[in-house]
């Protein structure tokens, strides 16, 4: 094969597909980039066996053919060469090596064949819809952190895809959940997601995709069957096995009847539960809210170091309440929220509370309570 491209274009291309590659490989072809090149392109493609990313990006083809060279070695290599640089692509006589050529800079990298590279998107897609990649990165953004990364209840580490018919119509909603808290997020279901079945993508999955959705306008498509599901966007396509596993029946865990609510600055409220949260332990993490008409009082107490107070103004008229929270659990929901009112909803002490941005039902939080 001979090949000539823009480093620009190279680079882009090599940093979408070459994350998925693991640096430590004990199957040396998982350590390699698949390039072939035909008709004015060249296609990049890598994968661990459990998600591949492939990408086709323009280029002068003067050699059609294919082969197979260390991923992350080409990619620091492209990434060194001078912006603007024409680079050419070509395989020796010997079919040994790639050799790499821009401006003075000659390389040559040890090849495997092109045969020896796994496929893994063979299969039919059953369900297929289009969205933005705002919509789907929407959804990804706000649930993203509270999976799971506890290995022996495999189920719960992704995010659950599916469809769902509600008040507000149909939805594609996606839940993300760890025990201590749940994540629920949601956008109109685009024409073709209703009766898709609900699918677990898994936490490597759901990070890729998050990067490749650059382009917030881009449209973006989605095909799913029972076991894989593939993104396309622009000219890169994800190709994901799913987690084989079901997910619990998250909509027991939330909260309907919660009747004492909590009105605050977001702002305001991130900021003090991190100011009084500096004193707290590594493994304690507790915050306590102190409730009453009109105020709030957030304590951190530290047997080994101090202790830490700092009042709130709040709208709450019902009666007073004190509960415990990890605080970092509480940062990383409020992180989330994007107005500048913060709502809680509260039944008691030992109960799920509910979060979620005034005034809107697209995305809610809910947190499970600690002992302080």
């Amino acid at each position: 094969m001979k090949v000539t491209l823009e480093r620009t274009d190279l680079l882009k291309s090599l940093t979408h597909v070459h994350r998925v590659v693991e640096r430590r490989n004990t199957i040396p072809i998982l350590s390699n980039v698949l390039l072939r090149c035909e008709a004015g392109e060249l296609l990049l493609k890598a994968t661990d066996l459990d998600l591949e990313i492939s990408e086709r990006v323009a280029a002068h083809v003067e050699q059609p053919g294919a082969t197979t060279v260390p991923a992350h070695m080409i990619y620091d290599i492209v990434r060194k060469l001078p912006e603007g640089a024409q680079v050419a692509l070509e395989t020796s006589s010997d079919n040994a090596t790639l050799e790499i050529r821009a401006g003075r800079s000659r390389f040559a990298l040890q090849m495997l064949p092109e045969a020896d590279f796994p496929d893994i998107t063979a299969g039919d897609f059953t369900h297929g819809f289009s969205l933005s990649a705002r919509e789907l990165r929407g959804i990804i953004d706000a649930t993203q952190f509270a999976i799971s990364t506890e290995e022996t209840r495999y189920y719960l580490n992704g995010i659950y895809l599916h469809s769902v018919t509600s008040e507000e119509g149909d939805r594609l909603r996606g839940v993300a959940t760890d025990g201590h808290r749940l994540a629920r997020a949601e956008v109109p279901a685009p024409s073709g997601a209703m009766g898709m079945p609900g699918v677990i993508v898994p936490r490597k999955t759901v990070g890729e995709i998050q990067k490749l959705l650059e382009d917030p306008d881009a449209d973006t498509r989605v095909e799913i069957s029972e076991t894989k599901i593939r993104i396309t966007t622009g000219d890169v396509v994800l190709t994901s096995k799913l987690i084989d596993g079901t997910f619990p029946d998250y909509g027991r865990v939330i909260p309907q009847h919660n009747d004492k609510e909590m009105l605050v600055d977001r702002d305001e409220f991130k900021a003090a539960v991190d100011r009084v949260s500096t004193i707290s332990s590594e493994r304690g993490r507790a915050v306590k809210l102190a409730m009453s008409e009109g105020r709030m009082i957030l304590t951190v107490v530290n047997p080994d170091s101090g202790s830490a107070t700092e009042e709130l103004a709040i709208d709450y008229d019902a009666d007073p309440l004190e509960i415990g929270f990890n605080s970092r659990y509480l940062l990383e929901i409020t992180g989330q929220l994007r107005g500048d009112t913060a709502s809680f909803r509260f039944a008691d002490s030992g109960a799920p509370t509910l979060v979620q941005d005034k005034g809107t039902t697209d995305t809610l939080y809910v947190l499970m309570p600690m002992r302080v």
